[in-house]
């Protein structure tokens, strides 16, 4: 497993393109965020006007989780499109070994960069919001790690289905339509069980759940619960994906 680490991560590494995405997650997760935060206003003075202070000031995951997606497909989709793949896994016959190292060097990157984008939102949040919140509250907290569980999670989930797709572009088509197809299905239905049902089922709808600090009991889904619901995608894609690795010829 060591050699296997050292491999990918001298991938990862020697190459610019996860490099520059990296960042790209990081600033377009800030910049969405504080344009956010800067549009909302508090209309005639009042100073409990925004529902949730922390959540809008995390807008900018859902943009962050685009490129942290295509990251992820990337890792392994462009060996089988460069046909890459066939080096690797002969120098390296433990399949599975291959695709947990690529999980393990993506997570830990994913979780960097999440962190910088998620402590950044949040700063810029507090000074463009006019309604105050604390940084170190229990919940704002809560709501700041678990969205930077929420961005290594979608890198897992796209990682195992691009496993199984083998073919990047495909597999970036699937992951962005699980990732924002369902929350605009629950805008247009118009039956309120279905809608939240939708929100308790599809992986973005529940995981950005972990955002909320307010008003927790009136949501479809508990924040860590709806979390969890990701995790399970992203362990569901990860066991096709390593499965169909080990069966099939490269």
């Amino acid at each position: 497993m060591r050699l296997a680490l050292s491999a990918e991560w001298t991938k990862l590494r020697t190459v610019p393109g996860p490099g520059w995405l990296l960042l790209a997650a990081a600033a377009v997760t800030v910049t969405l965020s504080a344009a956010a935060a800067g549009a909302m206003s508090c209309p005639n003075g009042q100073l409990d006007c925004v529902v949730d202070a922390a959540r809008v000031s995390l807008t900018g995951i859902q943009l962050g989780q685009a490129v942290i997606a295509v990251l992820a497909v990337l890792v392994i989709g462009e060996e089988y499109g460069t046909g890459l793949i066939r080096t690797t896994l002969t120098a390296m016959p433990g399949r599975l070994t291959v695709l947990a190292a690529k999980a393990v060097t993506l997570t830990g990157l994913v979780l960097v960069a999440g962190a910088v984008g998620v402590v950044g939102s949040l700063v810029a949040g507090r000074i463009a919001l006019p309604l105050p919140f604390s940084l170190t509250d229990a919940s704002t907290l809560r709501a700041g790690a678990g969205s930077v569980l929420y961005l290594a999670l979608i890198g897992l989930l796209s990682l195992g289905l691009a496993t199984a797709l083998r073919d990047s572009a495909l597999s970036i088509g699937v992951v962005l339509s699980l990732l924002y197809l369902f929350p605009i299905l629950a805008l247009v239905i118009r039956d309120p069980r279905w809608v939240r049902r939708i929100e308790q089922a599809a992986p973005s709808s529940a995981g950005l759940a972990v955002q909320a600090t307010r008003n927790l009991t009136s949501l479809p889904i508990g924040p860590w619960a709806g979390l969890g619901v990701l995790a399970l995608w992203a362990g569901g894609a990860l066991l096709l994906g390593g499965l169909l690795l080990r069966w099939r010829d490269a």
